[in-house]
C-alpha cells in the first residue's frame, strides 16, 4: 500500500509499520506457544510408546504360551525371545513372531525372564526409553506380571 498523502510531521496510521519491539513481541509469543505445544505433545508421545509397550507385551505372552504349548518348555534364557523369530522358528509356527516384534517402541529388545520372580513361569519386561532397569514416567519399566495382575 503506498502512502500517498503527505503530512508535515507525522505519518498517517495507514502507512505506519510494525516497530522492533512489536515484531520481538510477536517472535517471543510464536516462541512460548510452539514451547508449550512440543511439551504437550512430548507426553503423548511417551504415553503412546507406553501404550503400545504394553500391546508387545501382551503380543509375546501369548507367543510364549503357544510357544510353551508345542514345545513343552518355556524358551531358552539363553536365546529369549529370538527363540519366537527368525532363525529358531519357522513363520508357519502358532508362536512366531516376526523380528521387529520383539522390540518395544524404544527399539530395545524385550527380556524374557526364566523363571520369573514371585513363582512365575516368566515375566517379559520392556526397560521403557532409557532402557535400564527401574525409572519413572516415560523411562518406567513395563513388565508382564503386572499387566496381567499378581494373581
Amino acid at each position: 500500500m503506498l502512502c500517498t498523502k503527505k503530512v508535515a510531521y507525522t505519518r498517517p496510521a495507514s502507512c505506519r509499520g510494525m516497530t522492533l519491539v512489536e515484531l520481538l513481541a510477536v517472535v517471543v509469543l510464536l516462541g512460548l506457544i510452539a514451547g508449550i505445544l512440543a511439551v504437550g505433545f512430548s507426553g503423548a508421545f511417551a504415553k503412546g510408546k507406553h501404550e503400545l509397550a504394553k500391546s508387545g507385551i501382551g503380543l509375546l505372552v501369548q507367543r510364549v504360551e503357544a510357544y510353551r504349548i508345542e514345545n513343552d518348555t518355556w524358551p531358552d534364557a539363553s536365546l529369549g525371545l529370538a527363540a519366537l523369530s527368525d532363525g529358531h522358528a519357522t513363520p508357519a509356527a502358532s508362536y512366531y513372531v516376526k523380528p521387529d516384534q520383539i522390540l518395544d517402541p524404544w527399539g530395545a529388545p524385550y527380556t524374557i525372564i526364566v523363571p520369573g520372580p514371585e513363582a512365575h513361569p516368566y515375566e517379559i519386561v520392556s526397560y521403557g526409553a532409557d532402557g535400564q532397569p527401574g525409572g519413572d514416567g516415560e523411562n518406567a519399566d513395563l513388565s508382564s506380571i503386572n499387566l496381567r495382575g499378581s494373581g
